[in-house]
C-alpha cells in the first residue's frame, strides 16, 4: 500500500518531516520494532475484503503513511470491539489505535482517562437512531422512552442515550458479536427495531440494506481519532503533528474522498432496484465476467459493476447516440475490438473488459492505482482525448493531473466553452463521467459484499479456498415487500 501512496505522499512527507525532526526513531518503535497498530474489527474503516487496486481502507491507509514518514515497520493487530481496543493500548500490546470513537469535535481531556492520550479528530460524523423504513418515525426523545435499543459493545451512543435522561429510560443491548454494519442489517432484517449508530456506518449501510431509516438525531456529534498511551509523549507527539500536517496538505480530506466520497449517491430506490437485479440478471452472465477478468486481471465485480452502470445488465441496450449492449460500445469501439455483434452479452462484456484495461494501461505511468482505475472508468465514458485534455488543464488550475481527487474538480470544467473551445477533442460532458465512477464504486462496493472473489483454476486449491472462507457469509439481503423494486 505504501507504493499507492507515495504519489499522494509527495508534499506531505517534506513538509512532516520537517515537523517530526527527532521522532524518525523511535522508543520502542523504531527500525529494529514495527510500529503496532490496533483496529477494529469494523469493515467501515478497513477493507473485508483484500485489497482490490490499492485500497486497503482509511485506517490503515492513514497508518501506514505515519509509519512511512516515521521510517518504520507497521504491524497490525485486529480488536473484536472498542473497549478491546483501548484496553490493548492501556496494556501495551499496541503503540496506538485507530478509529477510536469520541464524543464532540474536540480531543478529550487529559482526566477522561489518564492511562490515554486523543490525536485531534480525524472524521465527524452524526449520531443516529436507525430503524427499518416502514416502522412509525420516532421523532422525539421521549418515543425512545422504554424502548430496546441495540448499539455496538462499548458504543458511545449508549452513554448518550443515558445521558438523556428519559423516562423510562430506554433498554440499551449492548453487542459484541457482530460489527456495526451487521447490527444495522439486522435492522433490514427485522431482528432490531432500533440501532444506535453513526450517521457514516449509516451511509454505507443503506446502499447494501435500503430498508434502513434514519429515526432520529441524538445530540453531540462523534469525531474518530487516533489513542495512544499516556505513557508514550514522543509518540504522541510524532502523532499529532502528523495527522496536524495530514490535514493541512489535504490527506485527510483525499482519504475520506477515497473512502466515503461516493457512498451517498445512491438513495433507497437504486438501491433496492440494484439489489433485485443482482438475483434476477446478474446470474445469468457471472461467467463470462469471470472469464473476462482471467483475461484482463480487473475484479470481475467492477467489470460487472460497469456493465450496469452502462445497461443495468441488458444485453439489448441502445442509447440515442447509437451505442448498443451490455457494455455500450459505440461502432468504432467495437470495430477496434473485432467485435461482430455489439448485441450479444459474451462479446460485449470481453470488449468491454478489454477496452478498460487498454484505457488503464495507456494512461500515464505516474498515475497510481486505485486511481489509474477511476481514471480508466471516466476515459471510458469520455475517450482517451478529452480525459488527455481534461489532465493538460489541470495544472493551471493549480489541480493535480494525475490525482483523481484533484480531476473530480478538472473533468465538469470541459463543458463550458472557454475550455472546451480550446481542446481539439471540443466539448465532453466531463460531469457525467465523474457521475459514472462514483456510481460503479458504489455498485462494486456492494457486490464486493455480496458476491465472492473469483480465483482462476489455475492459482491452486489452496488458495482460492482461503479467499472463498472470506466471502463464505456473504448473501444479497432479502427486500422488503412493501416496497417491491422494479
Amino acid at each position: 500500500m505504501i507504493r499507492t501512496l507515495r504519489l499522494w505522499f509527495g508534499l506531505i512527507i517534506p513538509v512532516a518531516l520537517i515537523l517530526l525532526a527527532g521522532c524518525t526513531r523511535l522508543d520502542p518503535p523504531g527500525p529494529e520494532q514495527p510500529l503496532v497498530v490496533g483496529l477494529p474489527a469494523d469493515p467501515v474503516f478497513q477493507q473485508a475484503a483484500p485489497p482490490s487496486e490499492g485500497m486497503d481502507g482509511f485506517s490503515r491507509d492513514l497508518a501506514e503513511a505515519f509509519a512511512e514518514v516515521l521510517g518504520v515497520k507497521l504491524r497490525y493487530v485486529v480488536a473484536p470491539n472498542y473497549p478491546a481496543l483501548l484496553e490493548m493500548v492501556r496494556n501495551g500490546k499496541v503503540h496506538l489505535a485507530v478509529a477510536v470513537p469520541t464524543l464532540g469535535a474536540t480531543v478529550p481531556a487529559a482526566g477522561d482517562d489518564p492511562q490515554l492520550i486523543y490525536s485531534p479528530p480525524l472524521l465527524e460524523t452524526r449520531q443516529l437512531i436507525v430503524q427499518h423504513a416502514s416502522a412509525l418515525r420516532v421523532d422525539s426523545a421521549t418515543k425512545l422512552a422504554g424502548r430496546e435499543i441495540a448499539v455496538p459493545a462499548g458504543a458511545l451512543q449508549a452513554q448518550v442515550l443515558r445521558a438523556m435522561n428519559i423516562e423510562p429510560p430506554p433498554v440499551i443491548v449492548e453487542r459484541a458479536d457482530i460489527n456495526e454494519l451487521e447490527l444495522l442489517g439486522g435492522v433490514a432484517r427485522r431482528h432490531h427495531e432500533l440501532v444506535a449508530s453513526t450517521e457514516l456506518h449509516f451511509a454505507v449501510a443503506s446502499n447494501y440494506y435500503p430498508d434502513l431509516a434514519i429515526a432520529f438525531e441524538l445530540p453531540e456529534k462523534l469525531s474518530y481519532v487516533w489513542a495512544i498511551s499516556s505513557a508514550s509523549p514522543t509518540l504522541i507527539d510524532c502523532a499529532t503533528r502528523f495527522i496536524e500536517s495530514a490535514r493541512q496538505e489535504g490527506l485527510l480530506r483525499r482519504l475520506n474522498d477515497r473512502y466515503f466520497g461516493h457512498i451517498r449517491r445512491m438513495d433507497a430506490r437504486d438501491s433496492q432496484v440494484f439489489l433485485e437485479h443482482v438475483r434476477s440478471r446478474l446470474p445469468t452472465f457471472r461467467q463470462e465476467f469471470h472469464a473476462a477478468q482471467e483475461i484482463t486481471g480487473i475484479d470481475w465485480r467492477l467489470l460487472a459493476a460497469l456493465a450496469y452502470q452502462e445497461s443495468k445488465w441488458d444485453p439489448l441496450a441502445t442509447s440515442p447516440t447509437g451505442v448498443r449492449g451490455m457494455m455500450m460500445l459505440t461502432e468504432d469501439t467495437a470495430d477496434r475490438l473485432k467485435v461482430t455483434n455489439r448485441l450479444d452479452p459474451s462479446q460485449s462484456i470481453h470488449a468491454g473488459a478489454r477496452y478498460l484495461a487498454m484505457l488503464r494501461d495507456d494512461l500515464p505511468a505516474g498515475i497510481e492505482h486505485p486511481d489509474r482505475l477511476w481514471f480508466a472508468l471516466a476515459a471510458y465514458n469520455l475517450g482517451m482525448g478529452h480525459m488527455n485534455g481534461a489532465r493538460a488543464f489541470a495544472p493551471g488550475l493549480k489541480r493535480d493531473p494525475d490525482d483523481w481527487y484533484d480531476m473530480k474538480q478538472v473533468l465538469p470544467l470541459m463543458a463550458r466553452p472557454e475550455y472546451y473551445t480550446r481542446l481539439k477533442s471540443g466539448r465532453a460532458r466531463g460531469g457525467e463521467a465523474v457521475i459514472l465512477v462514483e456510481n460503479v464504486r458504489n455498485y462494486f462496493d456492494v457486490l464486493s459484499r455480496f458476491e465472492p472473489i473469483h480465483t482462476p483454476p489455475s492459482l491452486g486449491g489452496s488458495l482460492q479456498r482461503k479467499l472463498r472462507g472470506l466471502n463464505q457469509n456473504s448473501q444479497v439481503p432479502e427486500l422488503s415487500s412493501s416496497n417491491p423494486p422494479m
